[in-house]
């Protein structure tokens, strides 16, 4: 089991960059996935959550109206279209899989997700 987030990197505030989680080793139409994101010396943030048919279970305040989540189960992969990124926005992003069912923000708890990618950097400057 697999999950590889790519599309990181540096980009200005105002900017737009999108992520991928490409997984491998299991059906991702199986799993309910989530996008997480974590800067060193705060708490871990749960980000986004898509559903096995691609609906989005949550999306949190802080990025409502600027990051879309959707998924493509047949190139095994999920993403996150970030717009309008902000300085805050600045932190490491990790993709995750959970097998259980979710409605709505309980989709965030870290601890109900089973496997986690190595994460992908995104720094914003301002």
């Amino acid at each position: 089991v697999q999950l590889v987030e790519s599309g990181g990197g540096l980009v200005q505030a105002g900017g737009s960059l999108r992520l991928s989680c490409v997984v491998s080793g299991f059906s991702l139409e199986h799993y309910v996935v989530g996008w997480f994101r974590q800067d060193p010396g705060k708490e871990r943030e749960g980000v986004s959550c898509i559903n096995r048919s691609g609906g989005s279970l949550y999306i949190a305040d802080s990025v409502k109206g600027r990051f879309t989540i959707s998924r493509d189960n047949a190139k095994n992969t999920v993403y996150l279209q970030m717009n309008r990124l902000k300085s805050e926005d600045t932190a490491v992003y990790y993709c995750a899989r959970s097998p259980l069912y979710f409605g709505g923000s309980s989709c965030t708890r870290g601890s109900l997700y089973d496997y986690w990618g190595q994460g992908t950097q995104v720094t914003v400057s301002s």
